[in-house]
């Protein structure tokens, strides 16, 4: 099997879409002999900031000399960065070898899985394959029924920034999706909350003692930001000073629980010392996330896509690009609470350029500049990243900026148009 074969395989059955449930995942792991099983994890669940605090324990990990495995969902530039080792994206070759290994397996199933959990399990295999020390599992969706599920207890179960996205699959409240997400929590685990909503934080509480799971809440108020600016923030909590490349203060909180969860690893007797931690933070990457692209004018990219994103994504803006002309790059996906988006979001553009995301999903760049114009800004449609992108920095004073935000399908998109160019 090649590469692209692996990826043509892997794609054939994304139309069954999103079905959550545990029965595939675990059938499916069962025939290969469930490699899970003889792993370590921490798993990260939540509908904000799961991938940057993936990232920064990745890269901690690494530092501190462990074989670390890392899971992300979805990714932004390359396939490939959905499953990496020591921060090193999976080579082309051995996605193919991996994915020829659970083909016959996926393919005896009556009900065959879905498009993640044949990922998933392609993951789970090449860490074990690979004798990882600690696998960092993101979850793509919910937690009690998400593919991921199917490991035993980690060392840590972490929730990140929990909020209202994919409703019609986890509930309306925070509080039920809160719930869903606690599905993950097992006996044995310890848990790692970011400082949520009081009724969130009620539904994890309740949960954790009723399974006896020690849980830490993080403290970002523990942590002073010295100074910050396009290039990172620098940040001290007690006598650890700390430089952060990723924008934006919600990272401070991110950074919180990073802490957090390394305290919780510690207790469980892994070695990460305060270098270690120093080291990793500094070192890590994650693009597509309030990413500087370029100076000339300023060039941000964003795959915010919900209202927690937009509130982030807000507060940077008015952070690091207050007083300057701005113009907007963006494109959604029909499915998504458009309207709020924008609402929260329509002061900070000069004018706007829209693309179609390539997803089946997509609202048209006409259709979404045609209902941005209610806001009484330029909304141009572009048949192209490529064409958004020169069009937007022709438009754009050197003393302004362009900012991309809207979808991460876009983000990719956009990263690419804009380096290439």
């Amino acid at each position: 099997m090649t590469y692209e074969e692996a990826l043509q395989f892997i794609s054939a059955v994304s139309w069954k879409g999103s079905v959550p449930g545990l029965s595939r995942i675990t059938e499916l792991m069962r025939r290969l002999g469930d490699p899970q099983n003889g792993m370590k994890f921490i798993h990260i669940v939540g509908t904000n900031g799961k991938g940057s605090t993936a990232a920064m324990l990745s890269s901690i990990l690494t530092k501190a000399g462990y074989k670390t495995g890392l899971f992300i969902s979805p990714y932004v530039i390359d396939f490939r960065e959905r499953m990496q080792i020591n921060n090193q994206m999976i080579s082309r070759q051995a996605l193919a070898d991996m994915t020829e290994h659970v083909r016959p397996f996926a393919e005896a199933m009556a009900d065959a899985p879905t498009e993640f959990e044949l990922i998933t399990a392609v993951a789970l295999c090449w860490f074990a394959r690979e004798d990882c020390d600690l696998v960092i599992l993101e979850a793509g969706m919910g937690g009690e029924f998400d593919a991921t599920n199917v490991i035993p207890a980690p060392e840590a179960a972490v929730f990140t920034n929990i909020g209202l996205d994919h409703t019609e699959f986890l509930g309306d409240t925070v509080e039920k999706i809160a719930a869903t997400k606690a599905g993950i929590l097992k006996p044995g685990c310890e848990a790692v909350l970011y400082p949520n909503a009081p009724g969130v934080e009620a539904v994890i509480r309740e949960k954790c003692a009723a399974l006896g799971v020690p849980l830490t809440v993080a403290d970002p108020d523990a942590i002073e930001t010295l100074s910050r600016d396009l290039d990172g923030q620098r940040l001290r909590r007690g006598g650890l000073e700390l430089w952060l490349p990723l924008l934006g203060d919600h990272q401070r909180y991110n950074t919180a629980v990073v802490l957090a969860v390394v305290e919780v690893l510690r207790r469980r007797g892994w070695r990460v010392s305060d270098r270690n931690v120093q080291d990793g933070i500094a070192a890590v990457s994650w693009p597509g996330r309030f990413e500087l692209l370029g100076r000339d004018p300023l060039f941000v990219l964003d795959g915010g896509h919900n209202p927690q994103c937009m509130e982030a994504l807000l507060a940077s803006a008015e952070t690091y690009l207050a007083g300057r002309p701005l113009t907007v790059i963006t494109g959604v996906l029909a499915d998504k609470d458009y309207a709020d988006m924008y609402d929260r979001t329509a002061a900070l553009a000069d004018r706007y350029f829209t693309v179609t995301p390539s997803n089946p999903r997509a609202l048209s760049a006409e259709d979404l500049a045609a209902w941005l114009s209610r806001y009484g800004k330029p909304a141009e449609p572009c048949a192209s990243a490529a064409e958004a992108v020169n069009r937007a920095l022709s438009a754009t004073p050197r003393d302004g900026a362009v900012l991309a935000y809207g979808s991460l399908y876009l983000a990719a998109e956009l990263r690419k148009a804009y380096l290439e160019r």
